[in-house]
């Protein structure tokens, strides 16, 4: 036996063992979320169902999902209780404004009570189309591929009404504008 083998384990030997430890399960989750948080390819019954939906808008008036097929289409699921969500809706009524002329149309799912979105869009300056989705709208979400049922989720359609991308997350200008390459 060598002199290393016959002595006890020092304290930095332990930390290092530690911290080893520490980072394999520090990487073992964050693969275990980043897996979790993908969202999957909606399946095409889902989508085409998606197509025979219709919400009410917090004015009382409908807003049927097949009026917006033939041309791409932005969907966000919100909530006025997610933080996240209400931080990126002056970035999609930013690019609403400045895409809704070349054919881009946009439509927020409001996963909330009716009654909180009514207020809050009182309060708040946001001219693209919501519908109130409710609980059904977390299904939905599901149905599209949101598996994790997180908030925000967004979803972007190409004007045959095929899903061609997905976020779970807030929306950046960079993922934005690489969606809107895409519908070129």
């Amino acid at each position: 036996m060598n002199e290393s083998e016959s002595r006890p384990p020092t304290a930095l030997n332990k930390r290092s063992l530690l911290a080893g430890v520490a980072a394999a399960a520090g990487l073992a989750g964050a693969g275990f979320a980043w897996w979790r948080m993908t969202p999957v390819t909606a399946a095409d019954p889902m989508v085409d169902a998606f197509w025979q939906l219709s919400f009410e808008q917090p004015d009382g008036s409908p807003l049927t999902m097949q009026s917006f097929k033939g041309k791409p289409l932005l969907l966000n699921f919100w909530a006025t209780w997610c933080p996240p969500c209400v931080e990126e809706l002056p970035l999609l009524e930013s690019i609403w404004r400045q895409n809704r002329d070349k054919n881009l149309q946009m439509i927020g799912l409001a996963v909330d009570q009716p009654s909180s979105v009514r207020r809050f869009l009182a309060q708040n300056q946001l001219t693209f189309p919501m519908g109130l989705a409710g609980l059904t709208g977390t299904e939905l979400g599901r149905n599209l591929g949101n598996t994790a049922s997180a908030l925000p989720f967004s979803v972007l359609f190409n004007a045959r009404g095929q899903v061609i991308a997905q976020k779970m997350g807030k929306l950046e200008t960079h993922d934005l504008t690489d969606w809107l390459a895409r519908l070129r």
